[in-house]
């Protein structure tokens, strides 16, 4: 079991940290605590008090470390983000607006507006 027992922020191994985790336990890799709910298997985001265990204490902050006395490692606890919500939102964003701009494009914010007005010269004649 602990083979599998990875951060629960950034998904490195814990094999080699003694077991049972302390309190004061961290991430050798990205320093985040690790005795947090969010490493416990008994944390649940869709029950009352994001918690399955129904003796325990409710924790409000979910990713610090706490005395919960029902902390048990979870193997598995790191789900990578979803990026798919914002690649798509960034994909229409580009779609409507063109994309990133050149470095032409991007001389100033007085060329742009000229370029979009269609000033020739900077008195104001077109």
């Amino acid at each position: 079991m602990t083979q599998d027992l990875v951060c629960w922020k950034c998904g490195a191994a814990l094999a080699d940290l003694p077991q049972p985790l302390s309190r004061r336990a961290e991430c050798p890799a990205c320093e985040a605590e690790l005795h947090v709910c969010r490493l416990c298997r008994h944390y649940d985001a869709t029950k009352a008090k994001q918690c399955r265990e129904p003796m325990a204490e409710e924790v409000k902050e979910k990713t610090r470390a706490n005395f919960c006395e029902w902390f048990q490692p979870r193997p598995q606890a790191f789900q990578a983000g979803d990026t798919g919500a914002a690649d798509s939102a960034r994909g229409k964003l580009e779609a409507l607006f063109g994309g990133e701009p050149s470095a032409a494009e991007s001389r100033s914010p007085r060329d742009a507006l000229d370029r979009i007005f269609g000033n020739t010269d900077r008195t104001g004649k077109s």
